[in-house]
């Protein structure tokens, strides 16, 4: 399957869930972080390949806010993963002129690793390629909780009135409020829901859901998703 760069054909904002690497790893009798590491392999194929097939946004779920509940071996391996991920590909990241950002709850990271994930922000903030959005510690309903504060706060200042109230200014106080909806979610590993990712921005993004795990998700999996893509009338609500 081959696809050429045609805006028709290619969603210009990708969301993923990357789902499907424990269950990769128990499948071979291996430990959980040996998935995750096989994830971050995939992980980086995915960025590349969307980079250079004109995709403008890549957004992954990468650490929920649920995640925490797993163990804490399991948590401090996929720190540790994230960090090593942010180092070893910082170079490429530079070279392919992505901006790097992050959306999420950073304050209950690891300190060194906020550290990594602001220094790469801060370098690539003047990047003009593909953005690569990294969500981590991130949950959509804490999201949107802390924009109706900031909202509420503006209009017991006085600085707005209620009835200033609309989509577009939800939309302007959210973790991704310089970023357009997402055209398409992928969510890998068979689960068909949407773990509290994007809620608010996901409401008219055509939805991808594949039995893949994601290790083994790779450019020919993202071109069927995309070659569905394509086939799908997106209508927002109106039309036939």
């Amino acid at each position: 399957m081959t696809m050429e760069k045609n805006n028709n054909e290619i969603p210009a904002h990708v969301a993923i869930i990357m789902d499907g690497n424990r269950r990769w790893a128990k499948k071979r009798n291996l430990p959980s972080v040996i998935g995750h590491k096989e994830g971050e392999k995939a992980f980086h194929k995915i960025v590349e390949f969307c980079s250079n097939i004109g995709v403008k946004i890549l957004t992954v779920y990468a650490f929920s806010s649920e995640n925490w509940k797993r163990s804490a071996e399991e948590v401090g391996a996929l720190m540790n993963l994230f960090e090593f991920y942010i180092k070893a590909e910082r170079k490429y990241i530079l070279a392919e002129n992505i901006k790097f950002k992050i959306i999420g709850d950073k304050s209950a990271l690891p300190k060194s690793l906020i550290r990594e994930f602001e220094n790469t922000e801060k370098d690539t903030e003047n990047a003009g390629g593909m953005v690569l959005n990294l969500a981590v510690n991130y949950g959509s309903r804490f999201e949107i909780t802390e924009a109706v504060k900031k909202i509420s706060k503006k209009v017991l200042s006085g600085e707005i009135n209620i009835d200033d109230i609309n989509e577009e200014l939800i939309s302007s106080n959210l973790m991704t409020w310089d970023l357009p909806d997402p055209d398409l979610l992928i969510r890998t590993s068979g689960e068909e829901r949407l773990s509290n990712f994007l809620l608010w921005q996901l409401a008219y993004s055509e939805f991808y859901f594949t039995d893949v795990l994601w290790p083994d998700f790779d450019e020919q999996c993202m071109l069927k998703a995309f070659d569905e893509y394509k086939k799908r009338n997106r209508r927002f609500g109106g039309g036939v």
